[in-house]
């Protein structure tokens, strides 16, 4: 399952892009390296900015080995919803017009121009996962599969750019709200609040299975930080899981998350128990049996069945399923 580590975010800004319906151009594209944008179609003349994966170009005019090009002409695009941040981008990358060597610019004209994208984009995202990332390497995976679904929204690979855009920004958010203390609090509505309507947008309208991983997604911002022993974060957990379970009763993460509320019932037995609350107790023992047996019959061969097989095992032995399990 791929997976993007937690230090790819470091050093990274906050990123957010109106996502808008582009009408193919050939002459809008991007370079899937970084290009030096001078002012003339020379080398040795001055270099007046940057333009880094995934940020736009128009191209004008060519002149042999150069393009005369309008650069980064994303960044000047601004969100109609206030609520929507700017996309922020590495020092450098402003809009200039000039010249840059003709190489690497992917359009819509361009044959299997989705593959090269998509291609650069899932480079991009693998490199951040990597100690000492280049820090421009998520927004440069962000950027990319965005221009996947812009540029070619027939592709059979759209749908998944579309989602792994979302996801890659999802994470990179949530990684850096998760170093402020206010991450821990168990009261959700306590941290920063998330730009989500990528996902959002996603659950409404996405295909296959991708609703269903954007709505996992978003359940992160609904569960507690740190529990501090209080019944009531699993309590609600489970029912956020369990919800989203009978949503997507087939989805990619319906196992994961009959897993996640099977767990917390788990952990309601012992904080029950705890609470001398016998009552409380056998009723959440009760749901964790329902829940195993729901992912028995439904997902037999995923090792989160197999987890919560075992769940139930320590349940039924007494052994704590929250705090210390040592008799």
């Amino acid at each position: 399952m791929r997976k993007l580590a937690v230090v790819l975010c470091l050093a990274l800004p906050t990123v957010a892009v109106a996502q808008k319906q582009v009408a193919p151009d050939s002459r809008r594209g991007v370079v899937l390296h970084t290009a030096d944008v001078y002012v003339a179609p020379d080398g040795n003349s001055q270099r007046v900015s940057t333009v880094t994966p995934g940020h736009e170009i128009v191209v004008n005019e060519k002149s042999g080995p150069w393009v005369s090009i309008f650069a980064n002409t994303d960044i000047q695009e601004r969100s109609e919803t206030e609520d929507e941040p700017e996309f922020s981008t590495d020092e450098g990358s402003i809009p200039r017009s000039g010249w840059i060597k003709d190489k690497g610019i992917v359009t819509s004209a361009t044959p299997n121009g989705d593959k090269l994208i998509y291609g650069a984009a899932a480079t991009w995202e693998a490199a951040a996962s990597e100690p000492h990332a280049p820090k421009t390497a998520v927004g440069s995976a962000y950027l990319l599969y965005r221009r996947v679904y812009e540029y070619f929204p027939s592709s059979p690979l759209a749908a998944e750019a579309q989602w792994r855009s979302a996801d890659v920004r999802w994470q990179e958010a949530k990684f850096d709200a998760s170093t402020l203390p206010s991450w821990k609090d168990p009261d959700p509505n306590m941290r920063p609040k998330l730009y989500q309507k990528d996902l959002e947008r996603i659950v409404k309208t996405g295909t296959g299975k991708y609703p269903a991983l954007a709505a996992f997604d978003l359940l992160d911002i609904k569960i507690c930080g740190d529990w501090q022993g209080l019944t009531k974060c699993p309590e609600r957990e489970t029912e956020l899981y369990a919800k989203y379970a009978d949503a997507f009763p087939d989805g990619p993460k319906t196992a994961e998350a009959l897993w996640d509320a099977a767990y917390r019932q788990g952990v309601l037995v012992t904080m029950y128990a705890a609470e001398e609350n016998k009552k409380k107790a056998d009723v959440a023992t009760q749901r964790v049996h329902q829940l195993r047996d729901r992912m028995v019959q439904n997902f037999p061969n995923s090792d989160y069945t197999l987890r919560a097989i075992s769940l139930v095992y320590r349940v039924e032995q007494g052994i704590a399923i929250y705090g210390s399990d040592r008799d």
